[in-house]
């Protein structure tokens, strides 16, 4: 999908809410963590289905995975997916799977004045840290290397100039 229109659905979003910021950069995310989980759900998974031979090992992988990621999300209080826009005075964070649909509920919202955004870069993803000093109040995002995400577009409109 391209970079214009996941902004447009992230803007569409925010009209929705009645929020009037204009959307410079949108990419999706995960809680942190996500791959991690992922990795042991499947591994946990696949060993469990074992029994079942070639095909219980591949469906115990695929229902490890899920619980995996289901858990990391719940651990979090956050959705599995999300599509997060970044405006001159915020980043906002919607429920969001689809990145050319627009995004569902509100998750978070953070104001860009005094925020910190902190990124770890990982083999296979990016964590981007909001951080609040003054409340101690912090967000963990993993965004996917995979250029069709955006993740990177975000993190760059959060942490140049």
């Amino acid at each position: 999908m391209s970079e214009e229109a996941m902004d447009r659905a992230v803007q569409q979003a925010l009209a929705r809410e009645g929020i009037a910021d204009e959307v410079i950069a949108a990419g999706q995310f995960s809680p942190r963590g996500m791959s991690g989980s992922i990795f042991a759900g499947g591994m946990t998974g696949s060993s469990l289905g074992e029994v079942g031979g070639s095909v219980g090992e591949a469906v115990g992988e695929v229902a490890g995975v899920a619980g995996g990621m289901r858990a990391n999300a719940a651990a979090h209080g956050m959705p599995e997916f999300m599509l997060v826009g970044v405006t001159a005075g915020a980043v906002y964070g919607f429920e969001g799977r689809s990145r050319s649909k627009e995004p569902g509920a509100l998750i978070f919202k953070a104001e860009r004045a005094g925020l910190e955004a902190k990124v770890h870069q990982r083999v296979n993803v990016r964590v981007l840290e909001l951080i609040h000093p003054d409340s101690g109040s912090r967000i963990e995002l993993e965004g996917s290397r995979i250029p069709l995400t955006h993740s990177k577009d975000v993190i760059e409109a959060l942490t140049e100039g």
